[in-house]
């Protein structure tokens, strides 16, 4: 089922999957322990809570008693999860569930403020061999309860004795010797300025380049010009050369009045 592939991964979505099987499938108590499961996984507490009861009417199983007591803590109800635990019920778990349901006991007494009494219920928990992640559990809640006593040197020694992969599993945090710290402020500046920098020389570059294309292309404009003239004084010369000198031609020529000339003459004649 999608539900169990999802709910360690993406709750919310398994959530949803066992949703869709429900109203597919009912009355089927594996279907309605997956609702039960995903709706614990994702905090929704009373309903989780009313499907488990529904599976333990479907199959006669108390199986989920712990997860049910961890609900009624959930709600706020911690008296309620010392109650199931009181049940006959649990008498019937194996011995890793007996482990879980005085688990959610011991936080069960810390909620109600009683922290000699969550102590103790971790005191007479025996895990059963091999099951080191349960034993992992253990030691978390004993180590909260060494909090909650202020006891903190001694919640500190209990957790030292696990690994930084279990430690990072429950939400410690690592030792200071494992966790490097990089600090890259330094570099990102001079790498900033040396873009800057790089990008200054590209434009001045850039800019010495137009200026020598702009010489380039003013030399080109002046030579043009060079040319043009040059070409203007062999035009004029041979112009000088065919054309005769006007006062070899004119001299004899009645030269036409001018504009005042003329009006001067107007003016006489009036």
């Amino acid at each position: 089922m999608a539900a169990g592939l999802l709910i360690d991964s993406e709750p919310e979505a398994a959530y949803e999957h066992a949703q869709e099987a429900v109203r597919r499938a009912g009355r089927v108590d594996i279907v309605r322990e997956a609702a039960g499961l995903t709706a614990y996984r994702t905090e929704r507490f009373a309903e989780a809570l009313r499907e488990l009861r529904t599976v333990r009417r479907l199959n006669g199983s108390s199986e989920h008693l712990a997860i049910m007591a961890d609900c009624e803590r959930g709600l706020g109800r911690p008296e309620r999860a010392i109650a199931l635990a009181a049940t006959p019920e649990a008498e019937t778990l194996d011995e890793d569930q007996k482990v879980e349901l005085a688990i959610v006991v011991s936080g069960a007494r810390l909620d109600l403020g009683e922290i000699e009494a969550a102590e103790s219920v971790l005191a007479g928990i025996t895990v059963p061999k091999g099951e080191r992640a349960l034993q992992v559990r253990v030691i978390e809640a004993r180590a909260g309860v060494l909090e909650a006593a202020g006891r903190a040197d001694e919640a500190k020694a209990l957790l030292s004795t696990l690994t930084a992969k279990e430690r990072a599993e429950i939400g410690d945090l690592a030792p200071e010797d494992d966790v490097v710290v990089f600090d890259l402020g330094d570099e990102e500046i001079e790498d900033e300025a040396d873009v800057t920098e790089s990008g200054s020389d590209e434009d001045a570059s850039d800019e010495h380049g137009s200026d020598e294309d702009a010489s380039d292309e003013h030399g080109s404009d002046e030579d043009a010009s060079d040319e043009h003239a040059s070409d203007e004084d062999v035009s004029d010369g041979d112009a000088s050369d065919e054309v005769p000198s006007p006062s070899s031609t004119v001299d004899d020529a009645p030269s036409a009045p001018t504009a005042e000339e003329r009006q001067d003459d107007e003016q006489d004649d009036a």
